[in-house]
């Protein structure tokens, strides 16, 4: 005799196998597009990994009846409109996006488009009508500046207890990043701390930054991550190593790539949603009826061996709050 409970476990999992199964013998294949104002997320980077992962657990596999197209501007994002059509003519179903410049050029293309990472505040930029009902063709994860703002900035404090000026780098051409900084200065306002800020168009512009910071030092540095902070990251480190400014990043790859500490939103977590979203646009449901979601894992990582090259101690409250120390 079955027990109620077996048996409704069973049914449970027919249920979650029947759509798989379905898509399986349907015999379509499915075109994913990726698309950053960076380098491309292939199949075989860290977070195309887990977007290929993700979906093949939903009945999506790779080289069956999945394929990858994945487009990087590698810093010029002037190239992403070519991108966009260059998907477009490849015939993707969906695309996954990062960076707010790419989701400006994907606006209203037509293309289900989910942002995985950068655009900043969606509703605030007019990419979508509403979080709960985006309307369009762009759903993803959302951006929680303002509460994350304040946050890297008490761990800022907690870094260096007489922070009382924190420098911010930001992309000035890049309206989420704009916002995000503007996020980011009310913060620091709000905690009493002045703010020296040095917005920066082109790679150039990092030595005019560097340059006021050398006239102006201030006692910590937060970077707002984009494709022209990101692409120009080792000139931040090394600067602020140089000068023993204590500084914080939003993303943890970031500081395993030699910044001091991040804190930011996971972005396996993220890049797993995405996937999660994009199975349910290739099943049949509009981006536009999908919510924007909320990370909800938000790693702190520490990298004590920049920490050590630089002559800077975390104190050991900040250890001890560390997702990650890298040694």
């Amino acid at each position: 005799m079955i027990k109620r409970r077996e048996f409704f476990g069973g049914l449970g999992s027919l249920v979650l196998l029947r759509p798989r199964a379905a898509i399986a013998e349907s015999g379509r294949t499915f075109h994913l597009g990726t698309l950053t104002p960076i380098a491309p997320v292939t199949e075989t980077s860290p977070t195309g990994e887990i977007l290929i992962k993700v979906l093949a657990e939903r009945g999506f596999k790779l080289g069956q009846n999945l394929t990858l197209e994945a487009r990087g501007a590698l810093g010029d994002v002037a190239k992403l409109p070519a991108l966009v059509a260059e998907l477009k003519a490849k015939g993707v179903d969906a695309i996954v996006i990062g960076g707010y410049p790419t989701a400006i050029a994907l606006k209203g293309v037509g293309i289900p488009t989910v942002a995985a990472i950068g655009i900043g505040d969606p509703v605030e930029t007019h990419l979508i009508e509403s979080l709960s009902h985006p309307g369009g063709n762009i759903t993803g994860i959302s951006d929680v500046a303002a509460t994350l703002s304040a946050k890297r900035l008490s761990l800022l404090k907690e870094m260096s207890p007489k922070l009382a000026k924190v420098a911010m780098l930001w992309n000035e051409d890049d309206l989420g990043m704009t916002m995000r900084y503007q996020a980011s200065a009310k913060a620091a306002q709000a905690l009493g701390l002045s703010v020296q800020a040095l917005g920066v168009r082109e790679p150039d512009d990092f030595n005019e930054a560097f340059a006021a910071m050398d006239g102006d030092t201030p006692d910590g540095i937060l970077m707002v991550a984009d494709g022209l902070t990101n692409l120009n990251r080792k000139r931040v480190f090394d600067f602020a190593a140089a000068k023993k400014i204590p500084a914080i990043y939003e993303f943890d790859f970031l500081a395993r790539d030699g910044g001091l500490m991040s804190y930011g939103p996971d972005l396996s977590e993220s890049f797993a949603r995405a996937a999660a979203l994009v199975s349910r646009i290739f099943r049949g449901e509009r981006p536009g009826d999908l919510p924007f979601e909320q990370p909800t894992r938000y790693p702190l990582v520490l990298n004590l061996k920049t920490a050590k090259a630089a002559g800077l101690e975390f104190p050991p409250t900040l250890l001890a709050l560390a997702d990650d120390v890298i040694e």
